[in-house]
């Protein structure tokens, strides 16, 4: 049976991840053409900066080199522009007149610098800071010529002219507003930055708007709408982004600022799709690269025919260094859109923090000159946590120590969003795989290699883990003979990799038998199918891929001496077993369910237990009733029976998706803390990821019960 068509128009970063996770999920359903209008194979264009200031060649922000798409059968066709898709016959129509049919198609088209309409604006010595050949541009100026000027004091306008500064130009940021990188910083920051810059030797002109560029023959300066003008040999354009959408126009595909996608990334054409900073979904179109990465995961499991959660929009957010300074940004900063909650400036140390709140709920953050804390806040922000969180000791602590905040995230917390990759990934590339530095760890996990703002936690992990901190990872016990790997790399190796089965894991992981043994095989079958597609979230577990749930229902709840607060456990308790039937777990599992001292189940004594009181629910967690026996630890209480079942069956998703293979539910809470266990749990954002991730696999039993 010959395989379907797939042709993807782009050849960037959000087409070609599409393509990867792709080729993990189905890797022989298509045969895949992927079409570029640059002569480059797939580069990190987010890197651009580095090679203009001189610390990064283009061959190492190659991401996927030429063999690639040999190895993995891809045709790849460069230095070609596709101008139109005939929807009909279904063929990518290029600008030379070649055509390339498909059954499914992928626009990947990205964005074009923005170009204001200045009068001169197509003279020689004019360029925009997009691609390769925009930086080979600024090199050969910066051979004949001295002064340069740059519009645009945005991210790329500052990282453009650190750059030019490296080349020995002398330059001149010319921007529209008051201050700095409006739109990501206020002005505190922005005043930071901008000493900073100065004494770099950036010069600036703010509040200037650019009426024309001078010169007869080629760019000689700029003159500004208040008459003053600035004499400049070299003028680089970089005042924002525009979708590429013309393609779609051509084609009869509903475009409007970008191409307009639903929440699978369908465009209005049929077997069209879009993805990247050319889609348009929900009427925004993302220009960072943790969104595009999203997006192009939902899409590939699309392709393959896999079910997936549909895309539902992204945070923006912005973790990069600066002009050597480091700079986060995230959520709602402004001061009309939100309220400050936290406000912290240190002098001395030349760092700058403030969160920002809504509702009651973390709405935003900047952190200046220490990035450290940039993963924890953006984690609070998509989960809507309450402000409480920020009275937190290693919050509030900012990263006046880096080895606090390494030590204060949770090993499941994802430190680089833009790859999916998990601090317990990095610890182990450490502790397991040799890893000494953060470029070691980006070579090992992909962690910091896309937009590199992570890598100041990257670093900070590093040092951790190489100083003893990783603790019992360092030393953790091997699944089994068959391997020198414990349970947490293994885990962590997975949920990179994304293997497809144990097999392959086996092969990829170096396993010391071909087919393995009981023990680790059976470890690597539940890891494969609980985090292969994670992408760094939690996934979906399959049924019957582990062991399975009992639960036990005390006698109904009617009768009896404490008739007072007599519960209707066997409701409950049956909400409880439709939850969790036929789910796959860890380790067999016993959840108890009485509503009373009345009527026994056992709840204290069974993995998971919920006794009625006459305040309500207690919902407990880690008892058993064999040697040792173990009183369950109660994690919460609740008043009603809702809140009681879905306080239960989060706590035991959470232990399905972070507990190791063959860990019983009470060893698994003793490991994770019930400190630990009360604050996650208790928060009503992540409480409801949990349940929704559960009710996921099944019909939810919440609303019956």
């Amino acid at each position: 049976m010959s395989k379907m068509k797939l042709v993807v128009v782009g050849n960037g970063m959000a087409g070609v991840k599409c393509v990867e996770y792709l080729l993990e999920l189905a890797p022989d359903a298509y045969e895949i053409t992927i079409i570029g209008n640059e002569p480059h194979p797939n580069y990190n264009r987010i890197l651009l900066s580095k090679v203009l200031q001189g610390d990064t060649s283009i061959d190492e922000i190659t991401i996927n080199d030429r063999q690639w798409y040999k190895d993995k059968g891809i045709r790849l066709i460069t230095g070609e522009t596709v101008s139109r898709i005939d929807t009909a016959s279904k063929k990518a129509i290029a600008a030379s007149g070649m055509k390339v049919e498909y059954d499914k198609l992928v626009l990947a088209v990205g964005s074009s610098p923005f170009m204001p309409p200045i009068p001169g604006i197509d003279k020689p010595g004019v360029t925009a800071f997009r691609n390769i050949e925009d930086c080979e541009t600024m090199f050969r100026a910066s051979a004949t010529y001295r002064k340069a000027a740059v519009i645009g004091g945005g991210l790329l306008g500052l990282e453009a002219a650190r750059g030019l500064l490296n080349l020995g130009m002398e330059v001149d940021v010319v921007h529209n507003a008051s201050y700095l990188m409006n739109r990501q910083l206020d002005r505190m920051s922005a005043d930071m930055l901008k000493t900073r810059l100065v004494a770099q030797g950036m010069r600036f002109r703010m509040e200037k708007r650019t009426e024309k560029i001078l010169g007869r023959k080629r760019a000689e300066g700029l003159q500004f709408s208040d008459g003053s003008k600035l004499a400049a040999d070299l003028i680089v354009l970089a005042v924002g982004i525009s979708p590429n959408s013309l393609i779609a126009a051509a084609s009869g595909i509903d475009a409007n600022r970008g191409i307009v996608v639903n929440d699978y990334m369908e465009t209005s054409a049929p077997d069209v799709y879009a993805v990247g900073e050319c889609a348009e979904h929900r009427g925004t179109a993302y220009g960072l690269v943790a969104p595009l990465y999203e997006q192009g995961m939902v899409l590939a499991n699309v392709l393959a025919g896999k079910k997936t959660e549909p895309y539902a929009g992204s945070i923006p957010y912005a973790q990069l260094k600066v002009s050597g300074v480091e700079v986060f940004s995230a959520g709602d900063i402004r001061d009309g859109d939100a309220a400050t909650a936290l406000l912290e400036y240190d002098g001395v140390r030349g760092t700058y923090k403030k969160v920002t709140m809504s509702g009651g709920k973390v709405a935003g953050a900047i952190l200046f000159g220490d990035t450290t804390e940039g993963t924890k806040l953006l984690g609070h922000l998509k989960k809507k946590a309450d402000v409480s969180v920020l009275r937190e000791a290693p919050v509030a602590a900012g990263g006046r120590n880096e080895h606090a905040a390494a030590a204060a995230l949770a090993d499941d917390e994802v430190v680089c969003a833009c790859n999916g990759v998990r601090k317990d990934a990095i610890v182990c590339a450490v502790a397991d795989g040799g890893a000494k530095t953060a470029d070691d760890v980006r070579e090992k996990t992909k962690a910091s290699g896309s937009c590199g703002g992570c890598k100041p936690m990257v670093a900070a992990l590093v040092a951790f883990a190489l100083s003893g901190g990783a603790g019992s990872k360092a030393k953790a016990l091997p699944i089994c003979g068959c391997t020198e790997l414990g349970h947490e790399a293994v885990k962590a190796a997975v949920a990179h990799g994304r293997y497809a089965d144990a097999a392959k894991a086996m092969r990829a992981l170096g396993w010391g038998k071909e087919n393995g043994c009981p023990v680790c095989r059976s470890a690597l079958t539940y890891y494969t199918r609980a985090y292969r597609d994670t992408n760094g979230e939690r996934n979906r577990i399959p049924g019957r891929a582990g062991a399975s749930a009992t639960v036990r229902i005390g006698p109904g709840g009617g009768e009896g001496p404490r008739r007072e607060f007599a519960r209707d456990n066997e409701k409950l308790g049956h909400a409880i077993e439709r939850s969790l039937s036929g789910l796959s777990m860890p380790y067999p599992v016993v959840a108890a369910v009485s509503a009373g001292p009345s009527f026994p189940a056992g709840s204290l004594v069974s993995d998971f237990g919920l006794a009625g009181t006459p305040a309500g629910w207690e919902v407990y967690a880690g008892g058993h009733s064999e040697n040792p026996v173990k009183q369950g630890k109660l994690v919460g209480v609740e008043a009603t029976e809702e809140s009681a079942l879905q306080l239960a069956i989060s706590c035991v998703q959470w232990y399905r998706e972070s507990a190791n293979y063959g860990e019983a539910a009470w060893k698994w809470v003793e490991r994770t803390g019930l400190q630990r266990l009360r604050e996650t749990l208790l928060d009503p954002g992540e409480r409801a990821d949990l349940v929704d991730r559960l009710g996921s696999e099944k019909e939810p039993a919440v609303a019956r019960a």
